[in-house]
């Protein structure tokens, strides 16, 4: 699955997904954001980018990142697994237009 983002339908993607025999679910074109972990990683780039001393390398966004996940609490995981009823409810009711939220 993916969200039809540029990046995600280069040649060496697709080169990838077929060494693997994996095949794409259709998805519409302009969908609102239904996969959960764009959600978190939201949230998670917040952490990271609020912390005091900012990650300066790789190194350091590694250990930010690892560090931040771990603190990630279950209830905002649980409220974004939750709201997907909501979601693709609201998708389908606009035809996969944009979710105004």
């Amino acid at each position: 699955m993916d969200d039809n983002a540029t990046c995600h339908r280069t040649l060496a993607v697709q080169d990838c997904l077929d060494s693997e025999d994996i095949q794409r679910l259709v998805w519409p074109a302009r969908s609102p954001d239904l996969n959960h972990i764009e959600n978190v990683w939201d949230a998670l780039g917040r952490q990271v980018a609020g912390r005091n001393y900012p990650p300066s390398n790789k190194n350091t966004l590694i250990r930010a990142l690892t560090e931040e996940w771990d603190k990630l609490p279950q209830q905002l995981l649980d409220n974004v697994v939750q709201s997907m009823v909501r979601r693709v409810e609201c998708c389908i009711t606009l035809h996969g237009r944009h979710i105004p939220y």
